[in-house]
């Protein structure tokens, strides 16, 4: 199996090239079980992000760096689920299609959690930005409760996302044409 070789938060890794379709591989990052780069990334992406009372993440690869961030910054974060949980009292949704998945999907943000934030100043963490449309999915949801979006951070910027002036990511994650 082919990888691309990439050094990410001062550390070496190889992300194995995958499909997406007859003509675009990428390179899957998978931040699960790494702690070893889960911890430097989130140092990196605390110092290059303006100060936040929150964190938010969609589930569930970048759990784990939201985690991290939270630790390492003392701040709440929060998770944007991809099922409704029987503890949400009026869940508040939205619809994305990303480049990753098959399928639309539903993102759920529990209106209680929604209502903490309001007015706040929040910073919302990715492993990978890509395409964008789970990042503006994200977006979308937090506008229902005002918040204020102080910067949108990933690990990885993939593609053009790296062109974009409004994200802030550590390194640039090239597509593999065929």
């Amino acid at each position: 199996m082919a990888v691309y070789k990439m050094k990410i938060a001062g550390l070496e890794r190889d992300l194995t090239l995958c499909p997406v379709s007859d003509t675009l591989d990428i390179g899957a990052f998978i931040i699960f079980g790494d702690v070893e780069l889960t911890v430097a990334a989130a140092k990196e992406l605390i110092e290059k992000c303006p100060d936040f009372d929150y964190i938010v993440t969609p589930e569930a690869k970048s759990i784990p760096l939201a985690y991290e961030i939270s630790r390492q910054s003392g701040k709440k974060y929060f998770v944007i689920r991809k099922k409704p949980k029987v503890y949400m009292t009026n869940p508040v949704t939205v619809e994305v299609k990303s480049i990753t998945t098959a399928s639309v999907q539903t993102l759920i943000l529990d209106s209680a959690d929604g209502e903490q934030m309001r007015g706040k100043k929040v910073l919302v963490i990715d492993d990978v930005i890509s395409t964008g449309e789970s990042l503006a999915a994200v977006e979308k949801l937090l506008e229902k409760f005002d918040v204020n979006i102080v910067a949108k951070a990933a690990v990885l910027a993939e593609g053009d996302a790296a062109d974009r002036d409004d994200i802030v990511f550590l390194e640039k994650l090239p597509l593999f044409f065929k």
